[in-house]
């Protein structure tokens, strides 16, 4: 089997074992995306998924968010995080009133403009509420991709170039939601599941480490 035979196999495993994968973050427009994609930034999407309900009720859009005095919203999301993602949220939406009609940008340049805004969480809006192909690289799509040998490296931006020039443009959204699957479920951060993982005859990390 050759390198590029073995990448393409764990795709394929993938995406026969995750056919479901999608967002596991709540939301069901560009805004409510954008909102949820910033806080979810260090924190779990299950506790992101408590506290929006509450957010997209009381400030349904981005004009309304816009309108939001900070100590107002920061106690809603404190749990979510630092008081800095509640700042950036009202900023971003100020800036997507005032300048884009109260709609949420639909490129990558745009967005990443907004304050609290990365190419990674611009990414997740891309792909999720504009349905734009793109690969977001968050820490378990960087650390799933390197232990598996699909891509060799050392930053967010190389996995994103590496990953992106072996998986076709079509499958860039949900190979994102594949990797995010496989590292919650079995390749953890600290303790993976390697003699449960139906892809360890093809991984790198267990073909060095064997069993941890």
């Amino acid at each position: 089997m050759t390198e590029k035979e073995r990448k393409l196999r764990i795709l394929q495993a993938l995406e026969e074992t995750y056919p479901e994968a999608g967002p596991e973050l709540h939301f069901t427009n560009p805004y409510e995306t954008l909102v949820a994609t910033i806080l979810s930034a260090q924190c779990t999407d299950k506790q992101v998924n408590k506290v929006t309900p509450a957010v997209f009720a009381r400030y349904p859009d981005a004009d309304s968010m816009a309108k939001a005095e900070l100590d107002d919203l920061f106690p809603m999301v404190k749990s979510c995080g630092f008081k800095s993602k509640a700042g950036n949220i009202v900023a971003a939406c100020k800036i997507i009133s005032e300048e884009y009609g109260g709609q949420v940008p639909a490129t990558r340049e745009e967005l990443t403009k907004l304050p609290g805004v990365g190419r990674k969480t611009a990414n997740v809006v891309l792909s999720n509420a504009f349905g734009v192909p793109a690969f977001a690289v968050d820490t378990h799509v960087f650390r799933v991709s390197n232990r598996l040998g699909l891509c060799k490296a050392d930053s967010v931006e190389a996995t994103e170039r590496q990953m992106t020039k072996l998986i076709p443009e079509e499958k860039w959204g949900k190979a994102h939601h594949w990797l995010i699957w496989h590292g919650r479920r079995i390749c953890k951060a600290q303790r993976p599941l390697c003699e449960e993982c139906q892809l360890k005859e093809w991984c790198k990390e267990y073909q060095k480490t064997g069993s941890k």
